[in-house]
C-alpha cells in the first residue's frame, strides 16, 4: 500500500513538471552590459577601503601599502575606461526599446553623508559608516 502511494505522488510530481510550459515561465529580465563592470568597480573601491584599514592598524609596510594601492587605483582606472567606452558605444548606437517598467517600485534608502543608496533601511551608512537617520528618499 505504502509503495502504491508513493508510485502514485511520483507519478504526479513527474506529470506537474513535464506539464510546465515555456509560456508559463516568466521572461528573464535583460542583462546590462555595465553590471559585471559596477560589480568590479565595487569590489575594487572595497578593496582598496580594506587596505587603508590595514594600513592604519599597522599590518602592511609603508612600501607594500603604496604598490598595492598603486596596483588598486590602475585597475580601478581600466575598469572606469571600460564603462566609460561602453557608454559611448551604446550612445553611438541607436537606442533600444526602453525596457518593460518594473511591477513594483523598490524603496531605496540613501546615506545624507555620503548619498549612497541601499535597498534595506540601515542604521548606518555601509559605505561611510555614518548614522542614517531619516535617510528615507
Amino acid at each position: 500500500m505504502i509503495i502504491f502511494v508513493a508510485s502514485l505522488l511520483t507519478i504526479g510530481v513527474l506529470l506537474f513538471i513535464l506539464s510546465v510550459r515555456a509560456k508559463d515561465l516568466p521572461e528573464p529580465e535583460p542583462v546590462s552590459p555595465f553590471e559585471h563592470l559596477d560589480e568590479r568597480k565595487a569590489a575594487i573601491y572595497e578593496n582598496l577601503r580594506d587596505l587603508q584599514f590595514e594600513y592604519r592598524v599597522g599590518k602592511l609596510s609603508d612600501q607594500d601599502y603604496q604598490q598595492t594601492k598603486l596596483d588598486l587605483q590602475k585597475e580601478l582606472a581600466g575598469v572606469l575606461a571600460e564603462i566609460d567606452r561602453l557608454k559611448q558605444t551604446l550612445t553611438s548606437q541607436p537606442a533600444a526599446p526602453p525596457p518593460k517598467p518594473a511591477k513594483k517600485a523598490q524603496q531605496r534608502f540613501i546615506c545624507p553623508s555620503c548619498k549612497a543608496e541601499f535597498p534595506t533601511s540601515l542604521k548606518f551608512c555601509g559605505e561611510c559608516g555614518k548614522p542614517m537617520k531619516a535617510a528615507q528618499a
